[in-house]
């Protein structure tokens, strides 16, 4: 009877498995023509057509962005992926995101995913609705609620402060995130921490047409209250301020800038942010666009003057800095002369240059500032061990029409990441299989790190080229880091300038530009400006005045143990590179969950396919060979001690295998049934191939499991009525004691009162012939009451009748 259940188990879920293709096939695993690039992409059109946007390859999630609203992201749907098997339900991120926990939970390991792909592929939206998936399935209580809140709601602080509406993307996160969730034993979210990554401050000082400023900016002139506005010297039109036309877009059909601000304000107040931070954070954003709005003129000698007081005497008061220094700083450059300080005035374009280096320094600090404030309130006080689930929810891949130092660093960033996949699945799976013994037939794929070493390589990488040329003496320029690159680079496959290039190829590549063939495809760079971004200096005389601020969130960006210091700090792009490499030691140590978001089309339309760009995403994304890897590997692999959690399908091993992990894996799969094609045994580790085998195997464990339940629950029950009957039997035992007592005592009581009655009598009858007395008394009585009671039914009818009942002689006196 028992095989019979598991049989229609396996029948249903077969059954499953076919009403979820449908549409398609809902893994490319599953696909037959697997080689094919067009049956590839015709899939992923006809289910993207049918509003599937999810597809896996293996474990791997394909996200296809659907540009629209979905009812796929509800509570409902939440609790439906809730501990179910990851391939029982149709892909989404919400079985990405719940095998990651389960995995995290059972093995007490750190987890990570990955969520990747270009700019408005979808990544951020992705990143928010797993944190929600984790606010709303996990345990919790009341204390662990406000955590909850804060995870939550430390998104849209982040995304004021760090995104902005590019081209491509209108919420376009412009740092990268990396946040780590962490779980107590229970899997209850306790605390979380947030690093951030190379924030565009390049955006606050100038954008591209049809671009904007980060949002915080729009979102306080249109949200804030005229009180907050007037305090802060604003106005509520965007049109002027400097900083905020310069892309021409300040109104966008899609962002509601009110209500995200009163999103941003419930999420200070639920963040611990006091009205004293609250006032200083404010202060400092308008000083950045009062700072936008200061012009400079030519004064009769050359130099740079500011035409009109009114701006910065609202930076002076908002910023808590002393006016004419302020103006001094701004106009002059402090130049240290042996043991003499110099003041030099500046020209007009180098002061608008200082004014920009201000603004951008003030802002990028200001948001690491935030980010730490964030940290501190996510913080968990619990020294105890706490397993973690990482979001990486990084910039993607940029190609603009022109492409400077932060798309640089920002596609830098995402090699890396394509390198750490390649490393984590492609490479180490294939020598996985190798080590472990199991034959194989070796995949090709483009291994990338021919890229990135040509990008961080230790002096003869460009990284390490710009800094050489930053840090040189004498007057280096744009052009002369360029012919750097092309006398020691300039013989590499993935290098070319236009002086190295071929006829063909050097129309489209300018004197000052550079073009690296990247793995997403040919990206070509202007060197101007690369020099003064990769510096990002700020005058001594300028950072003076910021360490002296009266507002304490400036006193503790700009501290002044700084001015001590004479080193030269390190540049942005070491710095960058720095920070990568500890992330992607961060990321190996984790095991990892992949999201691969895709593009459908360039213009943010709902249901438009545009069968070239993704192509193109497919093939960068290295989608093809991932899934040729997975279709000849193995869908499923663990440590033989792992697998025997499944011990209780076979009578060998259940309930405790004491002998070797191997053996008793080979029993238990012998005993499922494994067909010898669906899996192999490796030196430490079991493979099994297809995801339909594994899916069996879940299902005939859960319903194992059920039964083992059922028997426990019967077992329990047993206890339980026992329990009761031997509760009841006692009571019942003590109910009868009390009882019998009662009745003991009421006839002890009536034996009493027996003995009273007869010594009295006994009295009464001895004393009956004295005269009336205690001791005569109740016998009198007695003998009065039958007298009486006799002569009740004998009254003769004469008085004078001689039948009447003579009375005893005790009541002849009475």
């Amino acid at each position: 009877q028992k095989e019979d259940v598991e049989e229609n188990v396996e029948e249903e879920m077969e059954g499953a498995l076919i009403a979820r293709d449908r549409v398609g096939v809902q893994d490319f695993v599953l696909l037959d023509s697997h080689t094919s690039e067009a049956a590839f992409l015709g899939n992923l059109r006809k289910r993207y057509q049918e509003n599937l946007i999810y597809t896996y390859i293996g474990t791997l999630l394909v996200s296809v962005n659907p540009y629209k609203e979905l009812d796929i992201y509800t509570v409902t749907q939440m609790k439906l992926y809730r501990g179910v098997n990851f391939f029982e339900l149709p892909p989404h991120l919400y079985a990405i995101a719940d095998n990651a926990y389960r995995v995290m939970c059972s093995e007490y390991n750190n987890h990570f995913i990955l969520i990747s792909g270009e700019s408005g592929a979808g990544k951020t939206e992705a990143s928010k609705k797993i944190l929600q998936y984790y606010a709303v399935t996990c345990p919790t209580t009341e204390q662990l609620q406000i955590v909850r809140d804060r995870l939550l709601l430390s998104n849209p602080v982040l995304e004021a402060f760090g995104n902005a509406k590019t081209l491509r993307n209108d919420n376009s996160s412009r740092f990268g995130k990396y946040m780590d969730i962490q779980f107590d034993f229970k899997g209850a979210p306790v605390g979380g921490h947030i690093l951030s990554y190379l924030i565009e401050k390049s955006r606050v000082v100038h954008q591209n047409h049809g671009e904007r400023n980060f949002h915080i900016f729009y979102q306080l002139l249109e949200g804030g209250d005229k009180e907050l506005l007037c305090w802060l010297g604003l106005e509520r039109n965007p049109q002027k301020y400097a900083y905020l036309i310069q892309g021409r877009c300040a109104k966008v059909f899609s962002i509601n800038d009110k209500n995200d601000w009163k999103i941003v304000r419930k999420a200070f107040s639920i963040i611990d942010f006091t009205e004293r931070d609250l006032e200083h954070l404010f202060g400092i954003v308008a000083s950045v666009l009062h700072l936008g709005n200061i012009q400079f003129e030519e004064d009769s000698n050359g130099h740079a003057i500011i035409r009109d007081g009114t701006q910065i005497k609202w930076i002076s008061k908002l910023l808590g800095v002393h006016l004419s220094i302020l103006q001094e700083a701004l106009t002059h450059r402090k130049i240290e002369a042996r043991s003499e300080e110099v003041l030099s005035p500046l020209n007009v374009d180098l002061a608008f240059c200082a004014r920009d280096a201000v603004a951008k320094a003030i802002y990028g600090r200001t948001f690491t500032w935030l980010v730490n404030k964030i940290n501190g309130s996510l913080a968990n006080k619990d020294s105890t061990r706490k397993t973690v689930i990482g979001l990486l929810d990084i910039y993607g891949f940029e190609v603009l029409d022109t492409n400077s130092f932060e798309q640089f660093c920002i596609n830098y960033c995402n090699e890396k990441l394509q390198q750490l996949l390649i490393e984590m699945t492609l490479k180490a799976e294939q020598e996985e299989y190798e080590l472990e013994g199991i034959e194989w037939e070796p995949i090709p794929y483009f291994n990338n790190k021919i890229i990135c070493d040509l990008v961080e390589q230790k002096h003869k990488g460009i990284i390490s080229i710009l800094d050489e040329e930053c840090l040189r003496p004498g007057e280096a320029t744009d052009l002369s880091f360029l012919e750097k690159l092309e006398e020691k680079v300039g013989d590499h496959a993935h290098f070319v300038t236009r002086k190295l290039a071929d006829q063909r190829t050097r129309k489209s590549i300018d004197w000052v530009d550079f073009r690296l063939l990247h793995y997403a495809g040919e990206v070509t760079y202007c060197a101007v400006g690369f020099l003064e971004k990769n510096n990002d200096l700020l005058y001594r005389n300028l950072k003076e005045v910021l360490c002296n601020s009266k507002n304490g969130i400036m006193r503790d960006c700009f501290l002044l143990s700084e001015l001590d210091n004479r080193r030269r700090p390190e540049t942005v792009a070491t710095q960058f590179k720095n920070s990568l490499t500890s992330l992607i030691e961060i990321l190996m140590s984790k095991e990892p969950s992949y999201i691969r978001c895709i593009k459908p089309n360039e213009n943010k339309e709902p249901g438009r396919f545009d069968d070239s760009l993704i192509k193109h995403q497919v093939k960068y994304l290295g989608l093809m060979e991932h899934l040729r890897v997975r279709r000849a590997g193995f869908a499923y692999r663990r440590k033989y001690e792992l697998f025997l959690q499944y011990k209780s399908l076979c009578p060998a091993t259940w309930p405790h295998w004491h002998g070797p992990a191997a053996e008793g894996v080979e029993k238990l799969i012998k005993h499922i049934g494994y067909k010898p094609e669906e899996y192999k045994l490796g030196r430490t580790k079991i493979f099994i191939r297809f995801p339909k085998t594994l899916f069996a195997t879940e299902d005939a464990f859960e319903f194992r499991k059920h039964l083992l339940v059922s028997r426990l629950q019967a077992k329990y029950k047993g206890c339980l009525g026992k329990r009761e009957y031997e509760k009841k039997r006692r009571a019942a035992i003590k109910l009868e004691a009390c009882w019998r007592g009662a009745l003991a005592r009421k006839e002890a009581k009536k034996r009493t009162w027996a003995v009273q009655i007869i010594r009295k009598f006994i009295n009464g009858f001895i004393n009956r012939k004295k005269p009336l007395c205690p001791e005569n008394k109740e016998f009198v009585r007695l003998v009065q009451y039958n007298y009486l009671m006799k002569l009740r039914d004998h009254v003769p009818k004469n008085v004078l009748d001689k039948s009447w009942l003579q009375p005893p002689s005790i009541l002849e006196e009475v």
